[in-house]
């Protein structure tokens, strides 16, 4: 897998939980538990330092001189849970090193480049919302087959058209708007249940 794919989280455990479990059981003798840590933060760890403007090689190099770095400093990490914060400042830091190296910075005025730069989602929050949606998808695959297919055609249409969707579901058009009702209050038990829900 490369490291700008996206790892599946098999536990409804936010990332960084999953990821602290993971450098704990690690650091107590499961080297298995690297590979997991491995596979959940290089994701991370690849939009962090693409945001800073490197290029696909730098980044890679800087990836790996991370997770170099966090071997090397695993006992002065008190906290497992603090190391995604650890890998993502480590990353950070050092590839805003590279490409201050790399290039010469002119001076420029916020104001400026303010208008130039693109909106982007800080990695952190793209994550959250990734696992977010995981626990969504989760949660919808356990309701029965027909709200499954109901909220699907709802969420994915703007102007849903009844008369279709209910020829389609084989029920009355009348009964569609209170069946999502309950749909999406079945959706919310699974949503709280498993903790995805705010």
């Amino acid at each position: 897998m490369s490291m700008h794919e996206t790892a599946e989280n098999p536990s409804p455990a936010s990332v960084w939980d999953a990821a602290g479990s993971a450098f704990r059981r690690w650091r107590d003798g499961d080297q298995r538990a690297l590979d997991d840590l491995v596979r959940l933060m290089s994701p991370v760890l690849w939009h962090v330092v693409r945001a800073t403007g490197l290029e696909r090689e730098p980044a890679e190099d800087v990836v790996q001189s991370t997770w170099l770095a966090m071997v090397r400093s695993a006992e002065r990490i008190s906290d497992p849970q603090a190391v995604s914060g650890w890998l993502c400042t480590t990353a950070r830091r050092e590839a805003w090193r590279i490409r201050k190296r790399s290039t010469r910075s002119t001076p420029v005025e916020d104001g400026a480049l303010q208008f130039r730069l693109p909106h982007e989602e800080s990695p952190e929050a793209t994550v959250v919302l990734d696992d977010e949606q995981r626990r969504l998808w989760s949660c919808l695959a356990r309701l029965p087959e027909r709200c499954q297919r109901l909220l699907r055609i709802v969420a994915a249409e703007q102007r849903p058209d009844y008369t279709r969707i209910a020829a389609d579901l084989q029920m009355p058009v009348g009964s569609i708007g209170p069946t999502r009702g309950r749909c999406l209050d079945k959706l919310r038990v699974e949503l709280t249940r498993t903790g995805g829900a705010r």
